[in-house]
């Protein structure tokens, strides 16, 4: 992962320009259709109000309900107003906290990713959408007598934007969960889904092939014998389709990826290539003392279809989805240290957070700590930022 610019202004000169649609709507239009989960009977403050108060002071850096509180009450009148907030008559935290703790977590993910998705500029480079997808337990959630929550999430390799986002409860795990998640999005067809050796699965390659989309899969020890099929594959006879050299976090990285098309002896449906990615890693400080790591991963795209380097690209960018959001969560946000456990409010501060992070990535910003501290010191920065005029 690159070093993060030291800078709000060095992140944002140094990222890619980024257009936004003059017909976008912000993102309370986004949310109108968001079910509330309250009685109608004695509602004071819209759940679309609500909610996007809660993003904007996430993207100022507030981390609890009642930060979150506290910011509401904060901003100046004008602020209040815009939000659609009478400043006499303010959300409080009590209210804050149980209409978050009763919402849907999933169609919330969906309300705010449809809304990036209308923010963001397509990329030309690659020629095909890349998603991630994993999944992160959120340890402040356990308790001393049930497990922590666990979400599973698909991200936009290109842009870091959380697409799709579902729960995997304790009488359940993300294999089961991983259809359920792509359900949520509406097109996959000439998508790649990047997955880790949890979900080399061939049901998923089934799913994956109904919906259209192309898959590359990690494979590890979970597939033994498909492991040791690859790995007994001539490498040695096959030269480097890629080869790039990192510097960076005190640290040497060489890592080169050979490919071979897959004829017979690879008992998997549909893996037309296979990938050998080796990572050697020295720290600058010890010269001569490497350490080898040698992983296979198989795919159904053909030669024609990705070039060597596209596909490196996108199995190195699938750990996008933990250096752009679950990093930016744990270190930033500071989310593993969250006491928020009571009803879907675990899962919906995560996705309160993905939002935040998808708005400042799409605006261009790379260092998400920096932005923050940019959009607390004025609290109309965080309207602008969520198309709030």
């Amino acid at each position: 992962m690159p070093a993060l610019p030291s800078s709000l202004i060095s992140s944002v000169s140094s990222a890619p320009a980024v257009t936004v649609p003059e017909t976008a709507a912000g993102l309370p239009a986004a949310l109108a259709d968001l079910p509330d989960p309250r009685a109608r009977r004695g509602v004071r403050h819209r759940l679309t109000v609500v909610v996007t108060a809660a993003v904007c002071a996430v993207a100022a850096g507030y981390r609890s309900y009642t930060a979150i509180a506290e910011w509401v009450a904060d901003v100046p009148a004008a602020t209040a107003l815009a939000l659609g907030i009478a400043p006499d008559r303010r959300p409080s935290e009590a209210m804050i906290r149980r209409l978050l703790q009763a919402l849907d977590p999933d169609l919330l993910t969906a309300a705010v990713s449809g809304w990036l998705a209308s923010r963001t500029i397509a990329t030309p480079s690659a020629g095909r959408r890349a998603i991630a997808v994993d999944g992160k337990a959120l340890r402040g959630s356990r308790t001393t007598s049930t497990p922590a929550r666990h979400v599973l999430a698909a991200c936009d390799q290109a842009t870091g934007v959380v697409l799709a986002s579902t729960d995997v409860d304790g009488k359940t795990n993300e294999i089961t969960r991983f259809a359920p998640l792509l359900d949520q999005i509406g097109d996959l067809r000439d998508t790649v889904i990047t997955v880790d050796a949890l979900h080399c699965q061939r049901d998923h390659v089934a799913y994956l092939a109904e919906r259209g989309a192309h898959w590359i899969l990690t494979v590890k020890g979970n597939q033994p014998s498909l492991h040791a099929q690859l790995a007994s594959l001539p490498w040695r006879a096959v030269p480097d389709a890629t080869r790039d050299t990192d510097r960076g976090h005190g640290r040497r990285e060489i890592r080169t990826c050979k490919i071979l098309t897959i004829s017979t002896g690879i008992e998997f449906p549909h893996a037309a290539q296979a990938l050998q990615i080796r990572r050697r890693r020295r720290r600058l400080d010890q010269p001569k003392r490497f350490t080898t790591e040698t992983v296979y991963a198989i795919t159904d795209l053909r030669v024609h279809q990705a070039s060597p380097a596209q596909l490196a690209g996108w199995i190195r960018g699938h750990w996008s989805i933990e250096n752009k959001v679950h990093w930016v969560r744990d270190v930033t946000y500071d989310e593993d240290r969250s006491q928020i456990r009571t009803g879907t409010g675990p899962q919906v501060m995560a996705a309160l957070r993905n939002a935040a992070i998808g708005a400042l990535r799409t605006a261009g910003i790379t260092n998400i700590a920096a932005a923050n501290r940019h959009h607390a010191r004025d609290s109309t920065r965080p309207l602008a930022l969520l198309g709030i005029t």
